[in-house]
């Protein structure tokens, strides 16, 4: 592609408007496979195969083929769209290579959706419906390798804004007055960062892209970066042009190979069309990018870690001040932000500050991309406005809690973040409102739990991430973190005191108080909220050396209770471990020895014969009240 010009811009925008649109094209269909890191762990490219065979095989002249990155239902996939000329957009779920073959023989031949297959549309599926699309815009709508199609989109229309009518301290005033708070976690204004870096006077500046997601069950920069890599792109063009920067990092975590393939190829095709380089647009403006591969150390999600990881030194946190925005990469001042907020700088230039608050509240305007994941039925990536309850994220979007299991809690925050109950669920999604609860908005992680989760479990696995990402360089941090997975290994594992639990809430105080940097301060978050919200959890573990979860397997038997076995034989039949004997319609019994505590008796009884009782508990199952995963303790003990 030539260089463009600005007049280029809107010249290439009608153009593929309208080679895009079906009836333009003179084509009858166009069908995306969505191919996201998630569509292909789970099969898109043999449909995407299956689509490809079969349109050659019938000869099919007039229909698009088309990819994109993840349409946002991720526990759905693999997912195309049909777009067929004269209807709505079909969204088909969960397919593979024959219901692929169906799908072209009854409704891109024979005009007939395959309604077995089908989506409900947009506007009756809550999943859908509840959403505000504003970051994932263009995530699942168009080519994430396309430069076309993203400026068909209004791509670089802001880019373009931004270089040719608005001075810096303009553009900076739009970020400002939008409200737009960094969503990697901190929440701290975008505009006040960038006019803290505009204000530094210095030969060379860095405009910095925050791509290296750590967070376990968290993908939403992933799937921004594989879906819409452009938008990140422009987004820095204009923060650049803010702060008078002309030269910029993403910085990747190598694990995220289709990412980093797809922003490479954006890079390099917006160089060649002179919308990154030098004299960008003819408008004298420059700023060259390049991708800095990541190692995966998660303490470089912190602002001065990254940096001093991208000058090739051990990513590791220093005191600030001096802060990045005067004394950043190589010493020069520099701006980290991340993904997600990047992407929503081009259609708050384009629309507007105003446009921009209209979602969200005065403090916590706009939206907020989350991974919704765990024990939800609708797993996926979702867009919603700030201010939304919990609750409407988790059974209206969600869809409940699979199986009809009850919920427990939300995990919000990442490993560092804190867990919040049921009753707290009508708690307003914003940056104040969860900190009230203990946890974090964080990057956007949402680790969804329902009543076979063991609290105290739970803990454990989080402060077994954060104290293995320790970078150690503050004694806090590296010791203190030690010292609280020791104690809840112990509670675990039945070696529990019962001063742990202030031991534990003391200590973790401290941690937050003195670490270095955010992880530190952020890591006893996990186990401050577990001991606030389930405390009763821990004083089982301890007093009783029962694990009511049936998780920790040094605190539980499982064992079947005689009054209630049918004899039916279904658990006998799930288990896996060939633990369970007996005859149809006689008792059944678990040989404890083989037992690998996977509750899959448990799941399978249906006379809820199988109890989860303390590990050296002998006697009668009836002697324990409610002897499964409720919050119940021995008879006549609080």
């Amino acid at each position: 592609m030539n260089k463009l010009k600005i007049e280029d811009l809107q010249n290439i925008r009608e153009k593929n408007k309208a080679e895009f649109a079906l009836r333009e094209g003179g084509y009858k269909a166009k069908v995306t496979v969505h191919m996201g890191t998630c569509g292909i762990a789970a099969g898109a490219r043999s449909v995407m195969d299956a689509l490809t065979g079969e349109i050659t095989k019938n000869n099919i002249k007039d229909v698009i083929i088309a990819s994109s990155g993840c349409a946002g239902l991720c526990g759905k996939e693999p997912i195309a769209t049909v777009e067929l000329l004269g209807q709505s957009p079909v969204k088909y779920c969960d397919l593979d290579k024959d219901k692929m073959q169906k799908i072209v023989a009854e409704h891109i031949i024979g005009g007939k959706v395959v309604e077995d297959y089908a989506l409900p549309k947009k506007d009756d599926m809550p999943f859908f419906k509840n959403q505000e699309l504003r970051v994932l815009r263009n995530v699942g709508f168009m080519d994430p390798e396309s430069l076309e199609e993203y400026i068909a989109r209004d791509g670089y229309q802001a880019a373009a804004k931004a270089l040719t009518q608005m001075t810096q301290e303009e553009v900076i005033k739009v970020i400002k007055d939008s409200g737009l708070r960094g969503r990697g976690g901190a929440g701290f204004p975008t505009g006040l960062k960038w006019e803290f870096a505009s204000k530094v006077k210095s030969d060379i500046k860095y405009m910095l892209c925050n791509g290296d997601e750590g967070d376990p069950g968290a993908f939403m920069d992933r799937s921004v970066m594989e879906a819409d890599p452009y938008s990140v792109i422009e987004g820095m063009i204009i923060g650049a042009k803010a702060i008078g920067a002309h030269y910029g990092y993403i910085y990747v975590r190598a694990e995220y190979p289709l990412a980093v393939k797809r922003l490479q190829m954006a890079i390099d095709h917006a160089t060649e069309a002179g919308l990154l380089g030098k004299n960008i647009l003819d408008t004298g403006f420059d700023f060259e990018l390049a991708i800095y591969l990541g190692a995966g150390a998660f303490v470089c999600g912190e602002e001065t870690a990254l940096m001093r990881s991208l000058e090739g030194k051990r990513g590791m946190p220093r005191p600030r001040p001096p802060f990045p925005a005067h004394k950043g990469l190589w010493d020069k001042p520099s701006v980290l932000n991340n993904v997600e907020t990047l992407a929503q700088i081009a259609p708050i230039i384009i629309n507007g500050s105003d446009w921009y608050r209209s979602f969200g509240t005065e403090k916590s305007a706009g939206t907020k991309v989350f991974a919704l994941t765990g024990a939800v039925n609708n797993v996926g990536l979702v867009e919603v406005p700030m201010g939304i309850p919990l609750r409407t994220i988790i059974y209206d979007i969600g869809g409940g809690i699979r199986k009809g299991r009850k919920f427990k809690a939300v995990q919000m925050g990442g490993p560092s973040g804190g867990c919040i109950p049921e009753g707290l669920l009508e708690t307003p999604v914003t940056y104040e409102d969860i900190v009230a609860t203990g946890a974090i908005v964080g990057s956007g992680g949402m680790v969804v739990m329902d009543e076979n989760t063991c609290m105290v479990g739970t803990a454990k696995f989080f402060l077994e991430f954060t104290a293995d990402e320790s970078c150690g360089k503050c004694t806090p941090c590296r010791v203190g973190t030690k010292i609280l997975l020791d104690m809840l290994t112990d509670i675990t594992e039945g070696r529990g005191k019962e001063e742990d639990i202030d031991t534990l809430l003391d200590l973790g105080r401290d941690i937050i108080a003195t670490s270095l940097c955010g992880l530190g301060q952020t890591a006893p978050n996990p186990v401050l909220t577990t001991i606030k919200y389930f405390r009763d959890e821990y004083e089982s573990h301890i007093k009783h050396n029962w694990c009511k979860a049936g998780v920790c397997r040094n605190l539980t038997t499982f064992m079947i209770d005689e009054k209630l076995c049918k004899g039916c034989g279904a658990c006998l039949r799930a288990c896996p471990s060939k633990a369970i004997t007996g005859e149809k319609k006689k008792l059944h019994k678990i040989i404890q020895e083989l037992c690998v505590h996977c509750r899959t008796c448990y799941e399978a009884c249906k006379f809820k014969s199988i109890k989860i009782l303390p590990a050296k508990f002998e006697g009668d199952p009836s002697e324990l009240v409610g002897a499964t995963t409720e919050t119940e303790t021995k008879k006549g003990e609080a």
